[in-house]
């Protein structure tokens, strides 16, 4: 709600005969806005009150009007109170991912392990377990806990292949519980996964949540070997 309530507020809700009737430089100052406004809300996650002051400071400062305060003092600020706000929600984060893991861990067929990690089992699949060291390909599909889809190969339609040992601790321990043609849901804490960081389009301490679907498993020898041969 306060991400849509931002974004009218920036006033870029426009419906499709407006956008239709833009130019090219109105489409690409359009563009700059909304990225303007996507950078505030993923940084500072502004109220919409707070928001007025940014409008204010922008318009100012396109119009050559003099300051209303003195910015070369608080421009330093500015990482200041970006650096509270990711803290902030990095903590809130946390509490709210705990409180899912702890449902999670109740689902019928969860395994908890001491990492952290809720594996629960969708589907068997057949065959030897891959260990940390082998190469294997999935499909997977990942979400926050709220159900907002983040990543996804089926959606474009393009497995991933990689070695096991070089993606983030949960995948690393929880695919190594499954076997070729297997399905399994991974509830990782954000300590198994991108930490008080975070990474691309998840926040710092997120909890996450994916369907992995192991298709293949090419052991560590056996890549080495294909390796050499090219």
């Amino acid at each position: 709600m306060k991400r849509l309530a931002l974004l009218c507020v920036l006033g870029v809700v426009f419906s499709a005969a407006q956008a239709a009737e833009m130019t090219e430089d109105q489409k690409v100052l359009y563009t700059l806005g909304a990225q303007v406004g996507q950078q505030l809300s993923n940084t500072f996650n502004l109220s919409p009150a707070e928001l007025e002051y940014v409008k204010q400071g922008m318009s100012d400062s396109a119009a050559g009007k003099k300051p209303a305060v003195d910015v070369p003092a608080y421009a330093p600020k500015i990482q200041q109170l970006a650096q509270a706000r990711a803290a902030a929600r990095a903590e809130k984060a946390v509490a709210d991912g705990k409180a899912y893991v702890e449902k999670a861990a109740k689902e019928a067929g969860a395994v908890s392990s001491d990492s952290g990690l809720v594996y629960i089992s969708l589907k068997e699949g057949e065959g030897d377990s891959p260990a940390a060291t082998d190469k294997v390909k999935v499909n997977y599909r990942g979400t926050f806990i709220d159900g907002r889809e983040f990543d996804s190969s089926y959606k474009r339609n393009s497995p991933i292949e990689f070695p096991l040992d070089g993606v983030i601790k949960c995948w690393t321990e929880g695919v190594q519980k499954m076997k070729p043609g297997g399905k399994a849901k991974l509830v990782c804490p954000a300590g198994i996964a991108y930490g008080d960081k975070g990474a691309g389009p998840v926040p710092g301490g997120a909890t996450l949540v994916f369907e992995v679907e192991l298709l293949a498993v090419t052991k560590a020898a056996e890549a080495d070997n294909a390796a050499a041969d090219k």
